[in-house]
């Protein structure tokens, strides 16, 4: 049995190319879309903040950590999201 190597990061992270979306999709399938990957993106940023147990990420902490990183503040339902995707499931 092999045991996992640690991976050690030498360079800086950069993010794939990105892709266009599918075509002909409900334009609220898009709008959800994009949702998602933005409240991914804060969970991740408030996570490596050590923001960890969903109740601390208020709107307004979330709302700042947007503005850190640097995307448009996110409604109430994004926020919704990020603590969701925050919550660790059993």
């Amino acid at each position: 049995m092999r045991t996992p190597q640690t991976v050690l990061i030498d360079r800086p992270y950069a993010p794939l190319e990105k892709r266009r979306l599918p075509a002909g999709r409900p334009r609220a399938w898009y709008v959800l879309h994009n949702r998602r990957l933005k409240a991914m993106r804060l969970a991740i940023a408030l996570l490596d903040s050590g923001v960890y147990p969903p109740s601390y990420a208020t709107n307004k902490r979330i709302r700042h950590t947007a503005e850190v990183i640097g995307i448009r503040p996110p409604s109430d339902a994004t926020c919704s999201m990020v603590r969701t995707l925050m919550r660790k499931r059993y």
